[in-house]
Order: C-alpha cells, then sequence, then structure tokens
C-alpha cells in the first residue's frame, strides 16, 4: 500500500500551526503510536521552520511544500523551500563546547537524531527524513 499526503505552507509563523493537522491526518492514515508521533513532530517541525524562517525568510510569497510518502515499511517525509539552499556540512555541532549556550542551532543535529535517515539535496534547499514505521 502506498500512501502520499502533502501541504504547502506559506512562509510565515501562523503557518505552521497546519503541522499539527498534516500530522495528525499522518497518524490516523497509518496508525502509529503516541511516540513515533512526537519524533515526527520535532523533526517536522523543525524542517519546516527551517524552511519557512531560515530558507525562505520569511517571505510571505515563498512556499515550503511538505510531502509524506509511505511504502508500508518506512515514512519518507520531504520539505522542500524556495530559498538560496545552504551547505548542511557548514552547520557547527550544538554540542561541542562553544556552541552549548547559543539559542539556535540544533535544528539540523536533532532530526539527524530522530530520523533513520537525513539527506539534503538541491543546494540544501530539500531535505529528506526517512523512518522505518514502529
Amino acid at each position: 500500500m502506498n500512501y502520499t499526503h502533502e501541504l504547502i505552507l506559506s512562509s510565515t509563523y501562523e503557518e505552521l500551526n497546519r503541522l499539527e493537522v498534516f500530522l495528525n491526518t499522518l497518524q490516523t492514515d497509518l496508525n502509529f503510536d503516541d511516540e513515533f508521533y512526537a519524533r515526527l513532530m520535532l523533526t517536522v517541525s523543525e524542517a519546516a521552520t527551517n524552511g519557512v524562517v531560515h530558507g525562505n525568510k520569511l517571505d510571505e510569497d515563498k512556499r515550503v511544500h511538505i510531502t509524506a510518502f509511505c511504502d508500508g515499511q518506512r515514512l519518507v517525509v520531504t520539505t522542500q523551500d524556495e530559498g538560496e539552499g545552504f551547505d548542511p556540512q557548514s552547520v557547527k555541532n550544538p554540542l561541542d563546547e562553544e556552541n552549548l549556550l547559543k539559542a539556535s542551532g540544533r535544528g539540523v543535529f536533532l532530526m539527524g537524531e530522530y530520523a533513520d535517515l537525513v539527506t539534503y539535496e538541491d543546494s540544501g534547499k530539500r531535505l529528506i527524513m526517512e523512518f522505518q514505521l514502529p
């Protein structure tokens, strides 16, 4: 059984509130538990926020496209922004001593910790996160 669900966000903070309904629909349709939902909420909200804030720089004319695809064994969530991109290798490790007290810079790290696989494409504008279904 293949399943696809999509969401397109304008690049505003208010639009990010729509993620909860998107993820609730995924949970209902794919029937996964609350622990898996929490992993998705953390990673997908980080990815979408990064796209809206850092990628599209809160430009309301730009969109963040989110697609969830499930093949029955794994869930693949892709976010695509319309920004200039970035080099994920240049993101500093938030666990390094000099970064521990910084207010930002943990999203890329957290996505890598909570998703089973994270891949960046299109100069960092497309983020692909894979999760094995429980």
